[in-house]
């Protein structure tokens, strides 16, 4: 199982995230395309660690609210957030190409990311938009219960997914994200390795009414935010080569 981290995320003199440090023990880099975070430079930084370290790269692009982080809703026509995708895509897309290296998937953030998960006309919009985007590029989603149908719809338009799962995360029987709000959301340690070992040896992972729910991802997402994230990924990654 490949592991996914969001990473460029920096902005002017303003860090976020180590990326120096998360770049080696990881298979994709989900790098930000300046409306949620990132600018020219944190770009090109990015794409040069992503270079060094052979990491596959992939567009990270949300609604336009860098004030926010990305991480409020926005209310936008369908032209309009093509529009948004694709501008941010082609940004990405074009400095990889300066840097010899090649964009290979796009993994929407925050707000936008919540919204196509929760809301099939979004879902449907971000499909179209990649799908129609000037190459061939995957779409990366959160795996639920409705992944067969979600491959359908993608498959209509030529559209290749990248189902992701959360090794943080405890997950609802429909396969979404139990919400922060309440409490067990967010695993500890134990349960977070817990989770890893079953997503990696069965497919599965155990909701929060302890129902075992498939959900067969392509790509695990880790984060690299302080150090102890980063001895986690290490030991996440050991977990995934020994399988």
């Amino acid at each position: 199982m490949k592991l996914n981290c969001d990473l460029g995320e920096s902005y002017g003199m303003w860090k976020m995230g180590l990326d120096e440090q998360v770049m080696p023990h990881i298979d994709m880099a989900n790098i930000a395309c300046g409306f949620h975070a990132g600018d020219a430079d944190v770009m090109a930084n990015t794409l040069t660690l992503a270079k060094q370290h052979k990491v596959m790269v992939g567009a990270h692009p949300s609604y336009p609210d860098k004030q926010g982080f990305g991480r409020r809703s926005m209310v936008m026509s369908e032209k309009e957030l093509t529009n948004c995708l694709h501008y941010q895509i082609a940004a990405i897309d074009g400095m990889a190409a300066v840097h010899g290296l090649t964009l290979e998937y796009v993994k929407p953030h925050g707000a936008l990311y919540n919204d196509m998960m929760s809301d099939e006309q979004t879902l449907n919009i971000v499909m179209r938009a990649v799908a129609s985007y000037a190459k061939p590029l995957k779409l990366m989603i959160l795996a639920t219960n409705q992944a067969a149908k979600h491959k359908v719809q993608a498959n209509d338009l030529q559209l290749e997914l990248i189902l992701e799962a959360f090794a943080d995360r405890q997950y609802t029987d429909e396969g979404k994200l139990v919400a922060r709000s309440l409490a067990g959301s967010v695993h500890d340690k134990a349960a977070l390795m817990a989770q890893v070992k079953q997503l990696v040896a069965h497919g599965t992972v155990t909701t929060r009414s302890g129902q075992q729910l498939a959900l067969n991802a392509d790509s695990l997402c880790v984060h690299g935010d302080n150090e102890a994230g980063i001895a986690l990924i290490q030991e996440i990654k050991a977990l995934c080569q020994q399988a």
